[in-house]
């Protein structure tokens, strides 16, 4: 434990763990934002939200207790990668979503550039279901 003579060097502490939990709050709100809408992919920013909470042991706590969320921490810190299941859903609804979304706008550019961002996030989301080697 740290023990502070310097009501300055405590404060600011605590001014930092309070702005490092707003931040890892808004990231985990980006992240479940990405859970349903396929352009954001949720891991990255699961993971920089556990980072910031790593000064706050009960939100740290919290964020692991959380089903959804562990599932995505557990899998990267273990190295096994996303479930089939998980590639297949994110992977249908990546791509239904973009195919109506490119029918919606109606135009060639803008379907161009959603199918590029869309085999991106594919290839994305097929990196991270192979297993990583130890």
């Amino acid at each position: 434990m740290y023990r502070r003579t310097d009501r300055g060097a405590l404060h600011a502490m605590n001014a930092k763990t309070v702005l490092l939990t707003i931040a890892g709050f808004v990231l985990l709100g980006i992240g479940a934002i990405g859970v349903v809408l396929p352009v954001l992919p949720t891991t990255p920013f699961v993971l920089l939200a556990s980072g910031c909470f790593a000064g706050n042991p009960k939100m740290r706590s919290w964020l692991m207790r959380n089903a959804f969320f562990r599932e995505h921490l557990t899998n990267y810190q273990q190295r096994v990668g996303l479930k089939k299941r998980t590639v297949a859903i994110s992977l249908g609804f990546l791509w239904t979503t973009l195919i109506l979304s490119t029918i919606a706008l109606g135009t060639l550019w803008g379907g161009l550039l959603l199918a590029s961002i869309g085999t991106a996030v594919s290839i994305h989301i097929l990196c991270m279901s192979r297993p990583k080697r130890r």
